[in-house]
């Protein structure tokens, strides 16, 4: 059995308003936002990383330390990467279809930058890397430079 297009949004609606109920600072606009939106709560529950409540130019959150940090999320495999700045910290996740998801790279922005060292300034401010040069580089951070998981309850 097939769904209408009609009954899918209508449906999608009510899961955003759902999501946005049980996490109040995002709004999980279905605009292009909903999976930054969704990676973002997903970091939020599982590591060291409060969100702010409105958008801040150039970081979505901050640890219990004060790094702050930049997050990206997909369920591709591409992750974007600002092309006007460099984050101070970057972690980014890869959503998975059953809802996990996996770590793609986390640590300072400056490593992650240089996978994107002497491109050209995109059209739309935003640089993709594949999560397979994303992942090499993860490889270079040390682990007092990466942002902890939170400890389970």
């Amino acid at each position: 059995m097939y769904i209408t297009v009609p009954d899918a949004i209508k449906q999608l609606l009510e899961i955003v308003e759902q999501l946005h109920i049980a996490h109040p600072k995002k709004k999980f606009t279905l605009d292009g936002r909903l999976i930054g939106d969704l990676g973002e709560t997903i970091v939020e529950g599982a590591y060291d990383v409060e969100i702010f409540e409105k958008l801040e130019k150039h970081h979505d959150g901050e640890t219990s330390d004060g790094r702050r940090v930049q997050i990206k999320a997909t369920m591709k495999k591409n992750l974007t990467f600002p092309a006007s700045h460099v984050p101070d910290y970057y972690l980014g996740i890869q959503i998975h279809r059953d809802g996990s998801f996996s770590e793609v790279f986390n640590g300072p922005g400056d490593i992650a930058a240089q996978a994107v060292k002497g491109r050209q300034q995109p059209k739309t401010n935003l640089h993709g890397i594949s999560i397979t040069a994303l992942k090499k580089l993860n490889e270079l951070v040390g682990e007092r430079d990466r942002i902890p998981r939170r400890q389970n309850k």
